[in-house]
């Protein structure tokens, strides 16, 4: 930069050049400085007499670099629109729609996706590739799945693209599907497109699919490098496989705050606290610098396992070093209080918190004065939760457990008449199991599986060896006001146990059942769980919305605290 200076410094004070040669010797500084000192290449820019597209796309390209995102690209390109500057090329809509997809800024990219239109370039690979990356990105996939049907051909780049959105969208069936197509289509996937196969593992759980795919990426060549053995460490430590997730983290060279971060979280999804503050100390030690995903797994795993005098201690570390918590740190320090039963310092907590609490943490206040069967404070609690969402099911169905758990029926009728009156309906449980390389997908109460008479054989068989060894089943899960015969057989179809009964059914020891939930599991299918593990001799791996719960021989790996 210091020789780039020089040389425009030389030019200024030789003023001999015509405006053109100038204009096309600063767009070559410019060309240089764009991806050193990106301030002093927008002066720059102002300073050339006739700049050209090319000079523009330098700059939008030098700011995409930065971190945080700006915005600033489309502050260009939206000047370049007003000023009626000669018509931009591919390379200027590339770059503003990835800038689009950065920010998640969706009106503004629907606006470039017009513009390629009426310009004539809506048909160019690389724009098209760029707008299929843009609605994944903003989670908008169908829109996506346009632009890429439409394509009258693929590069890898599309592929990865839409793989990742389907894979971050929850439609995982549908990403390795697409996996397939690609393969049956020979194209040929690179580290990118793994990246998104092994996220759509991840989300599903489906362990042996992504062992798989990890041992396919051996057989083709492809670099495990830093973002592909992230995503490993990520898929294993949600597939429930800890011990491989550590195994391919201590294989990796280089760990940045990304990785370090994948691994604690990990462990503290696990309830492996120790181990997760172990880690943290080692990346403390490797001088990486901790960002605020690594802050959240540190409080999460304290919360986890119950440590709340260490919760407090990282707490005001990361105070004291400057950091600003955000709302999930505020959410994780509310939880290590509420797991330990310490409502009351929990409510104080959010009382005095700088920045007004979010659903989120007043719904964990009320699910734990649910808990403890706290009328009066989780009725302060649900104000404060129904004023901020007041149509989320959710928070609907937690005051009325809470109602239900102290036989206030009347209450509790209440409120799933005002749910009704609103056309506000419950989100069914759903779970999932890998079998084969698919995953099946179960939801409570929902007998439409082709193989429903074979599994409801298999849930009657074990409903009767869980009763031979005299469980009590935890009725209060069941919010309706029938008799307790009906409560018991409602839980029987609870979304997880039909998975758990498909796994029977498909699988033998030693394989282990690992089931995906998409809500806290309840308290009565836990224990029927560690029961059905010792009955059965499985091991049974069920992952909820909030952590792993591992059960072998009728022991859960946390010593019941969850």
């Amino acid at each position: 930069m210091r020789s780039l200076s020089q040389i425009h410094a030389h030019i200024l004070t030789h003023p001999n050049l015509s405006l053109s040669a100038l204009s096309f010797t600063l767009s070559k500084i410019l060309c240089f400085a764009a991806y050193r000192n990106i301030h002093y290449a927008k002066t720059l820019l102002s300073q050339i007499p006739h700049p050209t597209i090319f000079s523009y796309n330098t700059v939008m390209r030098g700011l995409l670099l930065q971190n945080p995102p700006s915005p600033e690209p489309i502050f260009l390109f939206r000047n370049l629109l007003q000023r009626n500057f000669p018509t931009s090329n591919t390379f200027t809509l590339s770059f503003v729609l990835k800038c689009c997809s950065m920010l998640a800024a969706f009106e503004e990219g629907k606006q470039v996706h017009k513009h390629a239109i009426v310009s004539g370039l809506g048909d160019n690979l690389f724009v098209r590739t760029s707008l299929l990356n843009f609605y994944a990105k903003c989670d908008e996939i169908w829109l996506g799945r346009k632009v890429f049907d439409e394509m009258p051909e693929r590069n890898v780049v599309a592929w990865s693209a839409m793989i990742s959105g389907y894979a971050r969208a929850g439609m995982v069936n549908e990403a390795l599907s697409l996996f397939r197509e690609m393969q049956r289509d020979g194209v040929e996937p690179d580290g990118m497109t793994m990246v998104g196969v092994v996220s759509a593992c991840a989300v599903a759980g489906a362990l042996d699919l992504g062992k798989w795919v990890h041992e396919f990426m051996g057989r083709k060549g492809i670099k495990n490098d830093l973002e592909v053995s992230t995503a490993l460490v990520n898929m294993y430590a949600k597939c429930g496989c800890i011990d491989k997730a550590w195994e391919v983290f201590e294989a990796m060279p280089v760990k940045d705050a990304k990785a370090w971060s994948s691994m604690v979280v990990g462990f503290a999804i696990h309830g492996l606290a120790v181990e997760a503050l172990e880690t943290f100390a080692k990346m403390e030690e490797a001088k990486v610098e901790p960002n605020h995903v690594t802050l959240i797994g540190v409080l999460s795993a304290c919360a986890h396992g119950g440590l709340v005098a260490d919760g407090q201690k990282y707490w005001s570390t990361m105070l004291e070093s400057g950091i600003e918590p955000s709302m999930e740190h505020y959410g994780c320090m509310v939880d290590l209080f509420c797991r330990a039963n310490q409502i009351d310092q929990a409510y104080e907590f959010v009382e005095n918190m700088p920045i007004t609490p979010n659903a989120s943490i007043w719904r964990t206040l009320l699910a734990n004065c649910k808990k403890n069967k706290m009328l009066d404070k989780g009725e302060i609690v649900a104000k404060h939760l129904l004023h901020l969402e007041p149509l989320n099911a959710e928070n609907y169905i937690l005051l009325s457990s809470l109602y239900a758990s102290l036989s206030e029926w009347v209450k509790m009728s209440n409120v799933r008449r005002q749910m009704k009156d609103r056309g506000i309906r419950a989100i069914p449980g759903c779970s999932s199991i890998e079998i084969n390389g698919h995953v099946h997908e179960f939801v409570m109460g929902d007998w439409s599986h082709p193989e429903a008479k074979d599994i409801k054989g298999i849930i009657q068989e074990v409903s009767e060896r869980v009763k031979r060894v005299r469980h009590e089943p935890w009725i209060e899960s069941v919010l309706q006001n029938v008799g307790n015969g009906e409560k018991e057989n409602a839980l029987w179809e609870h979304s997880e146990r039909l998975a758990i009964a498909y796994g029977l059914l498909k699988t033998k020891a030693p394989v282990v059942i690992r089931v995906v939930k998409n809500l806290r599991v309840c308290v009565d299918c836990h224990e029927v769980t560690k029961t059905i593990s010792k009955l059965y001799g499985r091991e049974i791996v069920v992952r909820d919305r909030i952590r792993f719960h591992m059960f072998v021989n009728g022991v859960f790996s946390c010593q019941d605290f969850w």
